[in-house]
């Protein structure tokens, strides 16, 4: 299978006003298969925006090279931007515009012709349930109703490789579940995607495989199952009523654990890692019933990618390695405005 996107050593350092340093990228490479979905995924201040940046054209790396669509992209920017499209965290689309003058600009930029762009935006418009507010100015959208008219500004050129960097964020449930669907329509037409996201739930949804990078360096890579398997498969939980049990219970399913067991006082849980699954919880409800110990829930979970986060970083994904967020104090702060 053919790449759609390779990046390969990318180094980009940003220059401290107070001679410090931040090194945003530190050698992160890159493959996306053409018609798949790659998830970009890490903390606030991990380097997917610089990343997505760069292999957009709208900034230079220090040092290492990347193609997008087979195009060199500090040798031919011209090329690769008539070859993909773009959505950024903040929506690029003028308020005192409607929806459809919007997205006819944007056409109109992209040189489509007059003809050519009205009939897109409209096109767009429908496809996007966007439609019936079509001919109102963009100020009296929604968050979401302005997400997915950045998102269809993105698509009026229909490019090879779609950008989509953090396209959920701010979004109620509701809001991002659209969005989702809308960019798994887009996928299934053939579609390539780089997805930067914090979200987990939305990683998993949507990627065909996942890239984790930290503090500008990629830690780990694979499908979602893959990442998974990295913190060491299911976890039987167990919530008794009587907290002072909790030694008793641990002792009492020692032997289903197939590593260490954690013990939460406070929540009145004992946890351990599993490996035959639903028997060793009907074992484990067995054992227990037997010392007549009152259970108030008992579960068999997978592990997430929130897991994963713990595991290979110490913190969440919406949290750096302190516990704050995380974009570092040299590093600029993204433009509200993207070229498409």
């Amino acid at each position: 299978m053919t790449d759609a996107i390779v990046a390969e050593n990318l180094v980009k350092i940003y220059r401290g006003s107070r001679g410090r340093d931040v090194r945003a990228l530190d050698g992160v490479d890159l493959r996306v298969p053409e018609g798949t979905v790659v998830g970009l995924l890490g903390p606030n201040g991990a380097g997917k925006t610089t990343v997505v940046r760069i292999l957009t054209t709208l900034l230079q790396p220090d040092s290492g090279s990347a193609e997008v669509a087979g195009i060199d992209v500090l040798a031919h920017p011209g090329q690769v931007r008539r070859s993909i499209g773009l959505s950024g965290q903040y929506a690029a689309v003028d308020e005192y515009l409607t929806g459809f003058e919007n997205l006819d600009m944007v056409g109109r930029l992209y040189h489509l012709g007059r003809a050519a762009s009205r009939v897109r935006a409209r096109e767009l418009l429908e496809r996007f349930r966007l439609d019936e507010a079509a001919d109102r100015p963009v100020r009296t959208y929604s968050g979401g109703m302005r997400r997915r008219l950045d998102l269809a500004g993105a698509l009026v050129a229909d490019p090879k490789v779609l950008f989509l960097d953090e396209p959920t964020t701010g979004l109620d449930p509701r809001s991002r579940n659209d969005m989702w669907d809308v960019i798994t329509e887009l996928v299934a037409g053939g579609t390539t995607l780089l997805l930067t996201t914090q979200y987990m739930e939305e990683a998993d949804r949507l990627a065909n495989s996942i890239v984790v990078i930290d503090h500008g360096r990629v830690i780990a890579l694979g499908t979602a199952d893959e990442l998974k398997t990295m913190v060491g498969g299911e976890r039987l939980e167990v919530v008794i009523t009587d907290a002072s049990r909790l030694g008793e219970v641990r002792d009492a399913l020692s032997d289903l654990a197939t590593g260490e067991i954690a013990v939460d006082q406070h929540g009145r849980q004992v946890s351990l890692p599993v490996s035959r699954g639903t028997v060793s919880l009907v074992e484990a409800v067995r054992r227990l019933e037997e010392r007549r110990v009152v259970v108030s829930d008992v579960a068999l979970r997978r592990p997430t990618l929130d897991d994963v986060f713990l595991t290979l970083t110490g913190h969440a994904a919406e949290e750096d390695s302190e516990g704050r967020s995380s974009r570092p104090a040299d590093e600029p702060i993204k433009d509200e405005v993207v070229s498409r």
